[in-house]
């Protein structure tokens, strides 16, 4: 058997699609790969799981590439769960861990869906793609459509991080800046499709970056001994890494795989500048509506409306989590915050699920004896414009009054 997928199925109504050949929505809405569990449970075990390469593609039974296929590949997947004790006694938790998604490839999640997008976009003989993108996901895309040889149209909001333009610049993608929002971005990507050719890889406009983000559940579930933890945290925009997790979580316990019937709860964290899931699970709807005026220096996080919202809420749900609104203006904060205690350099999405965490250990929504994990989804280093820094300068002819160092170079 080269693959195990059995079909394409809708998100919204369950149509059953043809998996074999390009589909992209149904009904303007997301589809979901199916397997052939069954099947993959009868090829496949944890124990022949761990004597594999330390990659997502470890996973190949319940990724869309036909095994006899090589996917396009720059070494991503398997990043660690790090303990974190400090930042645990400071938020009153016994046992917190980040999962560090910023030591992929490419410094951000968006590896893991462009690996298998990509793939998939090679196997079907797609030549030109294009992308709309705050930031992190356009510099992957063009670092994998460069390895696969494939041409890349990206449009990205005119304020997106710099380094996210050069990125996508020096892997040789053709760069637009945006005088508005990811959303804004998108409509030229959808309205340009038919003109210019290309294949539209924005977030769930087609099945297979899902499944790439997916392998998230899937490894840390293998991470910690097939045994979830009580409470995931995951900065939340276009909603793929949730939604994939969630898939990954139904799957893993088709297979029997887990050694414990409990399901995580599913915390979506946003910017309060920012936040149409959030006042869609408050206000009990399956559907959210569009942000007004969207601002948050979480570029990652600015996604007024996401095409996937009621997937993320359904998540949600099923799982007993919930969505909530971290501060803006405490951004910077958890960032030094977290560096400091452990060393690890969080991405500002990332900083906003910590400020979620601590209003939820206040509110007693969180125990303290949970274990917990937060995503890391990408690194500090990618946002050098928000960090403000003024370090004192040492004159090379000067004494230096080595006493009062310590007092210096520290904010």
């Amino acid at each position: 058997m080269q693959s195990f997928v059995s079909h394409l199925e809708s998100a919204l109504d369950g149509t059953r699609l043809d998996a074999g050949r390009v589909q992209t929505i149904h009904e303007g809405r997301p589809l979901w790969v199916r397997y052939d569990l069954e099947a993959v449970g009868r090829t496949v075990s944890p124990n022949v799981l761990a004597g594999r390469v330390s990659s997502l593609w470890r996973y190949r039974e319940l990724l869309p590439l036909p095994l006899d296929e090589e996917p396009v590949t720059l070494g991503e997947g398997f990043t660690p769960v790090l303990p974190c004790r400090r930042l645990g006694e400071y938020l009153g938790l016994s046992c917190l861990s980040i999962k560090d998604e910023s030591q992929l490839p490419t410094g951000s999640f968006k590896s893991r869906g462009m690996t298998t997008a990509v793939s998939m976009a090679r196997h079907f003989g797609l030549k030109r793609l294009a992308i709309p993108t705050a930031g992190n996901a356009g510099g992957a895309l063009a670092a994998y459509a460069a390895r696969a040889d494939m041409e890349l149209y990206v449009f990205m909001p005119a304020d997106t991080p710099r380094i996210n333009q050069m990125e996508a610049h020096l892997a040789g993608a053709h760069v637009f800046l945006v005088n508005g929002l990811i959303t804004d971005c998108g409509r030229i990507v959808r309205e340009g499709t038919e003109r210019m050719g290309w294949f539209d890889v924005s977030t769930l406009k087609e099945p297979y970056r899902l499944e790439g983000k997916k392998t998230m559940g899937l490894e840390l579930a293998e991470q910690l001994d097939w045994r979830l933890p009580d409470a995931i945290l995951y900065p939340t925009g276009g909603g793929t890494g949730l939604i994939g997790m969630w898939k990954a979580f139904q799957e893993l316990r088709a297979l029997g795989w887990l050694t414990s019937a409990k399901m995580p709860r599913l915390i979506a964290c946003q910017s309060d500048g920012c936040e149409p899931i959030v006042r869609a699970f408050e206000a009990g709807q399956r559907f959210a509506e569009p942000f007004a005026n969207a601002h948050t220096i979480a570029s990652g996080l600015r996604v007024p409306a996401a095409v996937g919202d009621f997937m993320m809420l359904d998540a949600i749900r099923a799982s007993g989590g919930c969505a909530v609104a971290g501060r803006e203006d405490r951004i910077l904060e958890w960032m030094q915050r977290v560096t400091r205690l452990e060393g690890i350099g969080i991405c500002p999405e990332t900083a906003v699920c910590f400020d979620c965490l601590a209003t939820l250990r206040s509110e007693g929504r969180v125990g303290a004896d949970e274990t917990v994990v937060v995503f890391n989804t990408g690194a500090a280093q990618k946002y050098p414009e928000i960090l403000p820094l003024s370090l004192p300068c040492l004159d090379k002819n000067s004494a230096i009054e080595y006493e009062q160092l310590a007092g210096m170079g520290a904010c």
